[in-house]
């Protein structure tokens, strides 16, 4: 039936907060330059991740009534964490991540850029950006959303 669900509300809601849940901490865990700075495959990844998940999230209920309790469950779980984030600093910490320091002094960290997943093309391309010679750089930053901030070293 079109708006008849075959699964009861609060199994699709419990559905949509655990696929939440257990992708945000995948996501958290694949690390910061996936969701700050999407490659083809990242985005593929993405999609594949969407289709994957959609029947867990509906349990094979394809009612309009089970899609928009499931859209509206990740909506309102996606406007509650972004609450959450901007009240209490430790949620955005644990959510989002701090900056990490990946160069100083004109000298970049290869082993934290490893750890990190980080080419240092990327710190190169930064750099370049900021209009910033190496020998020049006070600081480069990993950010919590995956750019690299630079900052120079003051004028002579």
């Amino acid at each position: 039936m079109m708006w008849q669900p075959t699964l009861p509300w609060w199994e699709l809601v419990a559905r949509g907060v655990i696929v939440y849940a257990l992708l945000l901490l995948l996501i958290r865990l694949s690390g910061r330059r996936t969701v700050g700075q999407f490659t083809p495959f990242d985005l593929l990844v993405v999609m594949l991740l969407s289709e994957s998940v959609s029947n867990a999230l509906n349990g094979g209920d394809e009612s309009i009534t089970a899609g928009l309790i499931s859209a509206a469950t990740l909506i309102s779980l996606n406007l509650l964490v972004a609450a959450a984030s901007a009240r209490i600093a430790k949620v955005q910490t644990m959510l989002q991540g701090e900056p990490v320091l990946i160069g100083k002094d004109g000298r970049i960290f290869p082993q934290t850029l490893k750890k990190l997943h980080v080419p240092e093309a990327d710190v190169q391309q930064a750099l370049r950006e900021a209009d910033c010679d190496i020998d020049r750089m006070h600081c480069a930053f990993l950010e919590a959303d995956g750019r690299i901030s630079i900052l120079k070293k003051p004028a002579d």
